[in-house]
């Protein structure tokens, strides 16, 4: 596995980065490859994101590199590939990041093995393409975050998929072997999203696992204080009522929390730091002969 990652020997850019051998991007998911609980004002939705990082750190060494992020809050797995698998098809990436799952993982029903079918349908189409693919694995949270309830079915869910990617020669993020994000501070206060410190964290493992050197240095937060079990529980409480509650009362009245969402990055183009400001190039055609 990882042969499409092997680019030891190219020449190097003229900023001194080895340049890795993808030109396109492409991000499909739900809030966590949105970016939720790393606001940015400057970038296009609000948030920045893992996704968004690593595509900053691509850039880097490829000034005709481009990044599309499909991804949109609140989607279920088979709607993320019934929404976004067609379109990331059309843009004709050579890197596919896949991440879903987490929604229905919170539901009581949710069966890890078929989720999984739905995930391998996927990674095969975009393999036949010769792309990267890029899977992520759920998190090991334990009780900093409402996923770290469902352990047991992520757990599950998790090997199903490094079985399709070992199948099928995809590349595996692996979320659960991060002990960092056992770290409170990495999640936003609604206990779902990483922070913009987990998105950090999540983007550096990702630029690791695809062998692209990179500047992102590890964070190293200063220890918690203690708290009482009566100041953990008071702060339990108000996470539920702010946000826990709501989340469960939409999900009864069958509304959606995609609701009126759009991808923030519909189409590729060359990827904007924080500020606004492009880091390379103009916008890139997203038809095939944009590839080189």
């Amino acid at each position: 596995m990882g042969g499409d990652r092997d680019h030891l020997g190219a020449t190097a850019h003229p900023n001194g980065l080895r340049p890795h051998p993808w030109h396109r991007f492409v991000a499909l998911g739900d809030s966590f490859t949105e970016g939720l609980g790393d606001p940015e004002p400057g970038s296009p939705g609000g948030f920045r994101g893992w996704a968004d990082r690593v595509a900053e750190e691509l850039s880097a060494s490829r000034e005709d590199f481009a990044y599309a992020n499909l991804a949109v809050r609140g989607l279920l797995l088979r709607q993320v590939f019934d929404r976004q698998l067609a379109p990331a098809i059309a843009l004709h990436p050579d890197l596919v990041s896949i991440q879903a799952g987490g929604n229905d993982l919170l539901h009581p029903r949710a069966d890890p093995d078929k989720l999984a079918d739905v995930v391998e349908g996927a990674v095969v189409e975009l393999r036949a393409l010769g792309a990267t693919v890029l899977v992520f694995v759920g998190p090991d949270s334990g009780r900093s975050t409402v996923m770290g309830q469902f352990r047991t079915k992520i757990a599950i869910f998790n090997e199903n998929v490094r079985s399709i990617a070992e199948r099928h020669d995809a590349v595996v993020a692996d979320l659960w072997a991060m002990t960092e994000l056992h770290d409170p501070r990495m999640w936003s206060p609604d206990r779902l999203h990483p922070s913009a410190m987990g998105h950090h964290a999540v983007a550096a493992m990702v630029l690791d696992t695809l062998n692209v050197p990179h500047s992102m240095v590890p964070q190293q937060p200063k220890p918690l204080p203690a708290r009482s079990w009566r100041e953990a529980r008071a702060g339990d409480l108000v996470w539920a009522r702010e946000y826990f509650v709501p989340w469960v009362l939409q999900g009864l009245k069958n509304r959606s929390h995609s609701d009126g969402f759009q991808a923030k990055r519909p189409l590729p183009g060359p990827i904007t730091g924080p500020a606004g400001g492009p880091l390379f190039g103009n916008p890139v055609p997203p038809g095939p002969e944009a590839e080189s």
